[in-house]
């Protein structure tokens, strides 16, 4: 069980999404400020190269594998639909990327690195 209240902003502008399946608990959170949002989506791909082009593919990682699969297509259907950037803890620097479908998977566009705000 969660400690965040799913579906409800946990500060302003954050708000909470389940993404079970990695673990029964599983949360990721979306970002949002000045129009502009980032989905923060924990480990609902371990590792991008291999679980967002194979989101078919499970590993021991996942407590759950059939769930973990269909939490990562529904996420990564719903970052393709929404044009919204992602940020993966396992994806590599600057962590950041856009995605796109690709065969019967997806691929992530990085995002470049700026040191400005």
């Amino acid at each position: 069980v969660t400690q965040y209240d799913v579906g409800k902003e946990v500060a302003p502008g954050i708000t909470a999404v389940a993404t079970y399946g990695h673990t029964p608990g599983h949360v990721s959170f979306v970002v949002a400020s000045g129009g502009k949002s980032v989905y923060v989506q924990s480990d609902v791909t371990n590792h991008p190269a291999l679980f967002a082009r194979n989101p078919g593919w499970h590993a021991f990682f996942d407590q759950d594998p059939q769930m973990a699969e269909a939490t990562r297509r529904k996420v990564y259907d719903m970052l393709v639909a929404d044009k919204m950037m992602v940020q993966g803890f396992h994806y590599p620097f600057p962590a950041v990327a856009y995605v796109e479908k690709a065969g019967s998977g997806y691929r992530e566009i990085p995002v470049m690195w700026n040191s400005s705000l």
